[in-house]
């Protein structure tokens, strides 16, 4: 039994396997958690599932709490299918219970799963009394999905923020004081990076409308990871910072190579960076997990792009970062590509065009080389980078 107040409790379920998600688009190294949590008032009200294959432990968790054909409402602040999938087999057991969803959270549910339960529509405003509580709901299109909301439990000031404030991130605890801190703010940011990046105007909305609601926040209880105990704004004035898309004074040197003219490239590149005073890391796409290298580029204000010329194109394993870089819409990062060639030599600019599509200000020209670089041309690949730095501090 995990406690969160009197009488309210996590029945979610632990996913320590899990090492990817989305698909196989997100990475997920320490694991996840579906959070499901239930309130014992006058009525009894769940908020969200779990996924699908884990619904066997989340309704034998749900069991030690409380008799399942007793829950009297379900609360979906979220049609996802790690958060309701388990919603099927659930409302076997309580056929009649209302279903509280948003009017796209209605849509969301009924096309996943085809049934005609007893749904109620909600807004942002709405409450329902559940005895000596009451459950007030506060729509959050797009965070991450158009049906999203939040739900927020009065009288013991708990906010039930579904995939916002969220990390995949699976403990044996559920409170952020019980924690490795460290770990889990990292997820919270590689969260945030790869999933809520688009939609950061209006991340910083929502947080001002909370805000405006003056309602004290004793506990933030997202749908994944550990539980916002010990200073929960915390973790909301970090959404308000990354939301601002302020850079760190870094670059991110990401390619991939097809016999090490790109990756000598590259090392020298790095070497100009430092030599300017700018903190870079670099990847090779083809061996690094595009999640974190994501979490990398958003932290950093630079972002250099390289690729060996293959049939007068990019390799193509730098393409998902480049799709990502696009879709995720980073906010006022600068860019610049590089790369080798044996006689067509059109990378570069393919890079610098996608750059461009992302969004991602051009601040040099960028630099090709012919086959495996001299010396000479080595020390050109410091001085681009040496370069890049000195027009990367201009614009921070």
């Amino acid at each position: 039994m995990k406690k969160l107040r009197d009488e309210v409790y996590w029945v979610g379920a632990t996913d320590w396997i899990v090492r990817h998600i989305h698909g196989n688009e997100l990475s997920t190294h320490r694991g996840s958690t579906y959070n499901s949590y239930l309130v014992k008032d006058e009525k009894t009200v769940l908020i969200d599932t779990v996924w699908e294959p884990l619904t066997d432990r989340f309704l034998e968790n749900l069991s030690e709490i409380t008799d399942i054909s007793k829950i009297d409402y379900v609360v979906m602040n979220h049609g996802e299918p790690d958060h309701s999938g388990a919603l099927p087999a659930l409302m076997e057991y309580i056929p009649n219970a209302t279903v509280f969803v948003s009017k796209k959270g209605l849509e969301s549910i009924q096309k996943h799963y085809h049934k005609e339960w007893n749904f109620k529509v909600v807004s942002t405003g709405d409450k329902i009394n559940i005895g000596k509580n009451n459950l007030v709901f506060i729509e959050a299109p797009m965070l991450h999905w158009p049906d999203s909301m939040f739900t927020y439990l009065t009288g013991e000031n708990i906010l039930f923020s579904n995939d916002a404030f969220g990390q995949h991130y699976a403990s044996s605890s559920i409170f952020n004081d019980e924690v490795d801190e460290t770990e889990v703010n990292q997820e919270a940011l590689k969260y945030y990076a790869n999933i809520l990046t688009p939609f950061s105007r209006l991340v910083t909305k929502k947080i001002d409308e909370l805000k405006k609601l003056g309602v004290p926040v004793d506990m933030i209880a997202p749908a994944h990871g550990i539980i916002w105990r010990k200073d929960p704004m915390m973790i909301v004035e970090k959404y308000y910072e990354w939301a601002a898309g302020k850079s760190n004074k870094s670059a991110v040197i990401a390619y991939n190579s097809m016999w090490g003219a790109t990756h000598k490239m590259a090392e020298f590149i790095g070497k100009g960076l430092g030599e300017a005073g700018i903190e870079y890391k670099i990847f090779n796409v083809a061996t690094s997990d595009k999640s974190d290298v994501l979490a990398e580029v958003f932290k950093a204000k630079g972002i250099i792009l390289g690729s060996s010329t293959v049939n007068n194109g990019i390799l193509t394993s730098l393409l998902p970062l480049i799709e990502d870089l696009i879709g995720l819409k980073f906010n006022e990062k600068v860019g610049a590509a590089f790369g080798s060639y044996g006689w067509s030599g059109e990378s570069t600019d393919i890079i610098t065009d996608y750059l461009t599509k992302a969004k991602i200000k051009i601040i040099d020209k960028g630099i090709k080389l012919k086959y495996m670089p001299n010396d000479e041309e080595l020390e050109e690949c410091i001085t681009f980078g040496k370069n890049f730095a000195e027009k990367m501090l201009e614009e921070l």
